[in-house]
């Protein structure tokens, strides 16, 4: 009898050990794959060492993946709101950029109610007062209209990496951010919810970082995205990238853009010394820079097309042989609402950067966000704060979509054509912004983000295709006239609307029938 007891202890231990074992070593391989673990004591170590990866104690808020404009800008604005903020940035060195340097007056009133308006200043950045238009030896000057703005309102060009660099100092000052270099490699997953994210940090270290909320803003390549929205990726063209030294543009303090052929040339200030030139070539592919190829292009077909003002400058660049390139791409957005998660900036939503709208579309997407989430305390209950945010995909689109929709229709307007009706599209749009008064004010407060209004947009583009067959039919209408005004009419309905059906007519238009609309926060 004592025998059996002591065989049937012996058992119960065995047993015992086991299940731990076996526990343990369930519990090991969860973590060497990064998964969740809901086990509240690892959770509330300051470290947990297993392997490679390193658990990070759990007293954030918000992780935000990049810190770039959108990434910068939104850490800092929430770290104003007292929540703490764990920026993880893949590189924090001051980047080099050709695009990004010219923020519309929109976008710099939406820099003001972030209270960053200060992020411009100690870079050497310039005023812009509006653009200049130049086509076949013509030009016309449209201002941006700021009469009922402050003195200081206006666009602003600079060096992109400067201005990311001071924002991203202005959120480093918050006690409450926290702004580390690092990798994201993917986001942590439990039951369709999002509870933070793996990174290797500087050291290369593997970490786990956890947060009620992950806003990933990571950029045009980005690769997070894919399992928070649809992205449908479209590459029109490429920029080539030049710096003119010690010019004068022909109207100071204004975007210049020449309607050349193939496409468009734009010429800005992003110093009080230098002036950014972008050559757009149509396609996902340019000439070499390596063998000439690239130089002898810039030589042969675009040097011709540049001001006068501009050539002597425009050459002595591109022999410097300091010339970057980049794609163009343009991406609606297409959300999947997940628990835990937010995508924002270009890693959500990207428009052909012709009109610079970018970071005026993702500093009004931040002041929209920021807007919601001021009233929550607590952002723990992931599908309820899901649930409510789906109004964030529904209030910005007025303004994206209106900015998104007029890039996109823009571009493909001011690139050349073999065919008789886009030509006279071309040149309609050249001649209706020329004329003036409402048909150059309204236009350019489109493109300058001070009136955002998608209505205001389909109104002018439709007018200016009017425009186009009013001067194909006077003073005499032939059948050759009707047949090219008619197809002109078809080709500019052809440009907009796939573009809008793209965006999302409902939203754009009719964004209070849209039951997320009027979400109310969550009940802390």
């Amino acid at each position: 009898m004592i025998l059996e007891y002591y065989i049937s202890a012996l058992i119960l231990i065995v047993c015992s050990l086991m299940g731990f074992m076996f526990l343990y070593g369930s519990h090991d391989r969860k973590m060497r794959k990064g998964e969740i673990i809901n086990d509240d004591d690892c959770l509330n170590k300051s470290y947990f060492n297993n392997g490679d990866l390193k658990l990070e104690k759990m007293g954030t808020d918000v992780i935000i993946v990049g810190a770039g404009v959108a990434g910068a800008a939104l850490a800092h604005t929430l770290g104003k709101d007292g929540r703490r903020v764990h920026v993880i940035e893949r590189d924090l060195t001051e980047p080099d950029r050709i695009v990004g340097e010219l923020l519309q007056p929109g976008g710099y009133l939406k820099l003001i109610e972030l209270g960053l308006e200060d992020c411009v200043d100690e870079i050497d950045a310039q005023r812009v007062l509006g653009y200049a238009l130049f086509k076949d030896g013509k030009n016309a000057k449209l201002s941006y209209p700021l009469e009922k703005f402050d003195s200081d309102v206006s666009g602003r060009s600079f060096h992109n990496g400067r201005f990311i660099q001071r924002m991203r100092e202005k959120a480093a000052s918050l006690s409450n951010v926290r702004l580390e270099q690092g990798t994201v490699t993917s986001l942590l997953e439990e039951n369709g919810t999002i509870k933070g994210v793996q990174y290797k940090n500087k050291a290369g270290e593997e970490i786990i970082a956890y947060a009620p909320l992950t806003i990933v803003c990571d950029g045009c390549f980005s690769n997070l995205r894919r399992s928070l929205c649809s992205p449908k990726v479209d590459i029109p063209s490429c920029f080539v990238g030049l710096i003119l030294e010690n010019c004068e543009l022909p109207f100071p303090n204004h975007g210049h853009v020449v309607l050349g052929d193939p496409s468009p040339i734009l010429f800005y200030p992003i110093s009080s010394t230098e002036v950014r030139c972008l050559v757009d070539v149509p396609g996902q592919r340019v000439p070499s820079i390596t063998n000439g190829e690239m130089a002898n292009y810039l030589k042969t077909t675009v040097a011709s097309q540049v001001p006068p003002q501009l050539y002597d400058s425009f050459i002595a660049a591109i022999d410097k042989g300091s010339i970057k390139t980049m794609q163009n791409r343009s991406m609606p957005a297409d959300p999947h609402p997940t628990p835990g998660a937010l995508l924002m900036g270009d890693a959500f939503n990207m428009r052909h950067p012709l009109t610079g709208g970018g970071m005026t579309v993702a500093l009004s997407d931040i002041v929209v966000l920021h807007n919601l989430l001021k009233p929550l305390r607590d952002l723990n209950d992931a599908s309820s704060l899901c649930r409510y945010l789906e109004s964030f995909y529904t209030l910005r689109k007025p303004v994206a979509s209106t900015i998104n929709t007029l890039a996109g229709a823009l571009y493909k307007v001011f690139c050349a054509s073999p065919d008789q009706a886009r030509k006279e599209m071309r040149q309609a749009c050249f001649d209706y912004l020329s004329l003036g008064g409402v048909c150059s004010t309204g236009p350019v407060a489109l493109l300058s983000g001070l009136n955002p209004r998608p209505l205001s947009l389909v109104c002018h583009f439709f007018a200016v295709a009017i425009y186009g067959v009013g001067r194909l039919l006077l003073p005499f209408p032939s059948p050759k006239r009707l047949w090219i005004g008619a197809r002109l009419i078809s080709g500019a309905s052809g440009i907009i609307f796939p573009i809008i059906k793209a965006e999302g007519v409902r939203q754009m238009f009719f964004p209070a029938t849209v039951p997320a609309y009027y979400r109310a926060p969550p009940a802390n």
